[in-house]
């Protein structure tokens, strides 16, 4: 039987080939600056074989880059996000000023943030030009676990970490819960818990807090799966080793409750 090929629109697909967001992607389609084997189209959904089509801007025929896998140590007060209209400092804003001169790869390359961590929120996020592997790490039925350092307003009992793992009811009616809760270590008021979760929802943890009124001092995510912040300086990004890579692989690849797999 004859392969069935895909057809993805056109600024997907240069946003796949890692040349910059989507929606740059469309600005310059409409622009008139992309060209689809050899001619101008000004459709952003115009349909491309991926795998067959050849894609290039103003002129310069774009290849598929080298795959980047990133990790951060996102500082606290930084927004998620590309451009921000209150003119927040981002995380690209942060990525520039710590991007080494011999790192060309990276210089030239357009990579994005795999999930987000919000302006108050710190610590491991992800980055890469990999969207097909990015959406393994974020799919719901992967239950990639994301583990979370909190600093709460309170000295928690036995019975508010069970609440935790039980399932708290959001002002919104949602009900979420924790995966697992243990205590870390506390001073007169406060105390750090450790929360994991394998859900990913939207704000969850200062959720769950704001129900149970509890103010959250401190949120720092510390591992993504088996890939821990470790050491890595606020502020400061690193590439994934090839073996950290892999053992993120291998965590959603033996999730039982996975039906996709993650490539290779």
């Amino acid at each position: 039987m004859p392969r069935c090929e895909r057809r993805i629109g056109l600024a997907r697909a240069l946003s796949k080939l890692g040349y910059c967001s989507r929606s740059r992607a469309a600005e310059l389609i409409r622009a008139g600056h992309v060209s689809l084997n050899g001619r101008i189209r000004r459709d952003p959904e115009f349909p491309v074989l991926e795998d067959r089509d050849q894609l290039s801007v103003d002129g310069k025929i774009l290849g598929r880059p080298q795959p980047i896998y990133l990790m951060m140590n996102k500082p606290r007060g930084v927004v998620t996000t590309a451009a921000d209209e209150k003119e927040r400092e981002t995380v690209y804003d942060v990525l520039a000023r710590n991007v080494p001169a011999e790192d060309q790869n990276l210089s030239r390359s357009w990579v994005f943030p795999i999930g987000r961590l919000d302006k108050a929120s710190e610590g491991l996020l992800l980055f890469t030009n990999d969207s097909a592997w990015a959406t393994f790490v974020t799919a719901p039925e992967m239950h990639l676990e994301k583990t979370y350092h909190v600093q709460i307003a309170r000295i928690p009992d036995h019975d508010f970490l069970a609440t935790l793992v039980a399932g708290v009811s959001a002002k919104d009616g949602e009900t979420l819960r924790a995966k697992r809760v243990r205590f870390l270590r506390s001073g007169e008021k406060n105390c750090w818990i450790e929360i994991v979760l394998d859900e990913g929802r939207n704000r969850q943890i200062r959720r769950m807090m704001e129900a149970l009124g509890v103010e959250v001092l401190r949120l720092v995510r510390v591992a993504i799966g088996p890939l821990q912040l470790g050491n890595l300086a606020k502020g400061r990004h690193r590439a994934l080793t090839s073996d950290e890579k892999k053992m993120l692989d291998r965590a959603m690849k033996q999730n039982p409750s996975s039906t996709a797999q993650p490539m290779a």
